[in-house]
């Protein structure tokens, strides 16, 4: 069967399915008469009055301050030119659709047909109450300027042309990255733009805006350079940028040029222009879908260049929504009135601020596990880069604020960021009791797959939230290259300690230590010594046991079966009758749900159900959350007599006598366990009284089946497992475990060792 070709599998995204790419949903309940009141008439007239007190008020009781219109007459549509607003739909539902993925803002498209500038503006401006923000897209030049300037003048929301601002951003920030790199001075270089649209006019502007003599700027249309005199093709907005000078073509002006920025057509630079560019030149060109020059080419031309494009297929791509997305986030949290240079200048260094950082994981796995270090191929950040959504909004806020143009200030800029990690990593709300219970603890935690990169990225934040000091095992070449190789900033030795299994001072005696643990089940005195050269989870939970470190991690690597009997067998259970076990965590947006035990144990005995519920209670309390605690069967109060049924209804007499304080109650289904109303009708006297938080499961089946598809399917967030019941604090990771979830375990073992240390 011939393969589908690229027009084909576009078609068949946009038309299967709901057609195009939208839908509106409602946000609140409408089941009952109740709340068909509170909805419409006569509810709704009170949030109306409301408004008339205050028209702030519109942002607090409807989507206005998170919605945001989309707006274009179809004039100048990509490149396919003035297709008309009909036909430019489909680009405005993408760009929609890109606001709700990146930044959570509520996007209407508005197609208009009507090219007449004077009416396009009127009937834009007449919108205002409806929208707290407006986008403009796909307005051809220089119509594109009248609209805007005029809808700033007119109207107190955030009005952004994203053809021109978003692009101006994006480059501006490609260009302050490429001075730091080298060296350079913004006041003295030279700049030169193919193409003297809305963009590049904006391009211009902002960087002259920070410090780019405007007379260091040669700007290119179709019909050669801007110079003074010139009187073909031109208009006001170029004539800002007409140059004293005898140079006439393109080609004359890349002449000496530091940075040259492509918003024209594809193949109009050649290698030879690009060798005649100064030394170390950045070199933009972002025509899509063919550059002004191909990368290859002007990597070839010109070894030393800095190159970026406007494509997702070469390094440094020039993408509009590393911008629009978050520079709204912040301009509608802050009730802004505008966006002025200084937000977008903010969101251009915001940007800057975040390539210098290592990136995270979850952005390399985006990226095909691509190693993305500040440099000359990565100067700008990645479009899938989640830290975007947390960074760059709270400098757009900031800027607003001093500038006078925020209507709502938010006074705790750090609550403002953690409420936007919020959406970023859910985990972040959830778990920051548990980090401040762990900060400065000064305990020492073992890491025994440092030689992974997850572990490696994991142990930086460790290090830079001061949560612990890690222990690392492996290799130190190994763990350096990695280190260089990530962008990564820990120091061995001076940051984290390292355990060599090649050459450890303490071999000999972890390797005697360890003979005598296992000597009895069959390990030799040789087998001993070459398990701690070999199997760095052995020699970690040694220097656990021997008390060279406070707590510890494992897993990343291997089964999780083979690390949990090195633990048992090296650290050992708490006391005669107590079980190791687990607790996952999974975060819902309506709070967390406590699972057990979903890794140990196929078949449970009753008092490994107790003794695994306790723990669960336990380690639940430690997140500062009351349990509520619910054991699970196919039976429901006495339904089934089944044994399974049985087990987990004796469990729960059990834990009810000695918990009478406790909500406890089983056997019964999920469904009773989690709808409260439901379980009333079923069993009134049940000694849970609301929603469970910490599920109970009769075997190893029924709780990782569970686990799987409530991650899957119900987009729960997971932390863990975590283990309780060791002597000693060691956590056992999953394969999958991200970066995220290996710092949220460090931090959840070091809250327990000094919650019990004090």
């Amino acid at each position: 069967m011939e393969k589908p070709t690229f027009k084909e599998e576009s078609l068949k995204y946009h038309i299967e399915g709901k057609p195009g790419k939208l839908e509106v949903r409602a946000t609140t309940p409408l089941e009952t008469q109740a709340d068909l009141a509170m909805a419409y008439s006569p509810g709704v007239a009170h949030a109306c009055e409301y408004i008339v007190e205050d028209p702030l008020n519109a942002s607090k009781v409807t989507a206005r301050g998170n919605l945001v219109a989309v707006i274009s007459n179809g004039t100048a549509v990509l490149g396919l030119g003035p297709i008309g607003a009909l036909a430019s739909k489909p680009v405005m539902e993408g760009k929609a659709v890109l606001m709700k993925k990146f930044s959570d803002i509520d996007t209407f498209d508005l197609e208009i047909d009507e090219r007449d500038p004077e009416k396009l503006v009127n009937i834009i401006a007449a919108l205002e109450p409806t929208f707290g923000g407006i986008v403009l897209e796909d307005i051809k030049a220089p119509e594109c300027f009248y609209v805007e300037r005029q809808l700033r003048a007119r109207m107190k929301i955030p009005v952004f042309h994203d053809d021109q601002h978003g692009t101006a951003v994006v480059s501006t920030a490609a260009v302050i990255s490429w001075l730091k790199l080298t060296g350079k001075k913004m006041e003295e270089v030279k700049l030169v733009i193919s193409g003297a649209g809305s963009a590049s006019m904006s391009c211009a502007d902002l960087i002259v805006s920070l410090g780019l003599k405007r007379e260091n700027v040669f700007m290119c249309d179709s019909k050669g350079l801007i110079y003074e005199g010139r009187t073909e093709g031109m208009n006001e907005f170029k004539a800002r940028y007409a140059r004293d000078t005898d140079k006439r073509t393109l080609a004359e002006a890349m002449e000496g040029a530091d940075i040259f920025f492509g918003l024209s057509t594809g193949d109009c630079v050649t290698q030879d222009m690009v060798k005649q560019m100064a030394p170390n030149p950045l070199i933009l060109a972002m025509a899509n879908p063919n550059p002004e020059i191909h990368p290859d080419l002007a990597r070839e031309a010109r070894p030393d260049a800095i190159i970026g494009t406007g494509r997702s297929d070469f390094p440094n791509q020039v993408n509009n929504v590393l911008c629009f997305p978050f520079l709204f986030r912040g301009a509608l949290d802050c009730g802004a009135t505008t966006i002025n240079d200084e937000m977008k200048i903010a969101c251009a260094y915001g940007l800057v601020d975040l390539a210098q950082q290592e990136a995270s994981e979850e952005v390399a796995l985006a990226y095909d596990g691509q190693s993305l270090k500040f440099g000359p191929e990565y100067i700008i950040p990645k479009p899938f880069d989640p830290r975007l959504f947390e960074r760059v909004p709270v400098a757009v806020v900031e800027a607003a604020m001093k500038t006078g143009v925020a209507s709502r200030p938010i006074e705790d800029l750090e609550a403002y960021r953690q409420t936007l990690s919020k959406h970023v990593t859910r985990s972040g709300m959830f778990m920051q009791p548990v980090v401040n219970a762990a900060a400065n603890s000064g305990l020492k935690m073992v890491y025994s797959d440092a030689e992974n990169e997850t572990v490696l990225r994991a142990v930086q934040t460790v290090v830079d939230e001061a949560i612990a000091r890690p222990i690392l095992v492996g290799r130190p070449d190994a763990i350096n290259t990695l280190i260089d190789d990530l962008g990564l900033r820990i120091k061995l030795g001076d940051d984290v300690d390292v355990i060599n299994p090649r050459g450890y001072y303490k071999y000999d005696e972890y390797s005697r230590d360890y003979h005598e643990i296992a000597g009895r089940n069959g390990v030799s005195v040789e087998r001993s010594s070459v398990l701690l050269r070999t199997d760095s989870t052995v020699i970690a939970a040694m220097a656990l046991r021997n008390g060279d470190a406070d707590g510890m991690i494992c897993g990343k690597v291997g089964r999780f079966t083979d690390h949990f009997q090195t633990l048992i067998s090296v650290i050992g259970t708490q006391g005669q009758g107590v079980r190791a076990s687990t607790l996952t965590t999974l975060l819902f947006d309506d709070g967390p749900l406590f699972l057990t035990d979903c890794f140990i144990d196929l078949d449970p005995t009753v008092d490994q159900i107790v003794s695994k519920t306790l723990l669960g209670i336990e380690q639940v309390r430690q997140f500062g959350i009351t349990p509520r605690v619910a054991l699970l069967s196919h039976s429901n109060f006495g339904s089934s007599n089944a044994e399974s049924a049985r087990k987990m209804r004796h469990a729960s007499k059990i834990l009810r006598a000695q918990l009478p304080d406790v909500e406890i109650d089983g056997e019964m289904h999920s469904l009773t366990a989690l709808d409260s109303s439901y379980r009333q009708t079923i069993f009134a006297d049940s000694q849970l009284q609301s929603s469970a938080n910490l599920l109970v499961f009769p075997g190893l089946d029924a709780a990782n089946i569970a686990l799987g598809l409530l991650r899957q399917k119900a987009n729960g967030l997971l932390i863990g497992p975590y283990m309780s019941g060791l002597k000693r604090p060691a956590h056992i990771m999953l394969n999958s475990a991200t970066p995220r979830t290996i710092y949220n375990v460090t931090a959840i073992a070091v809250a327990e060792i000094v919650a019990k240390q004090g």
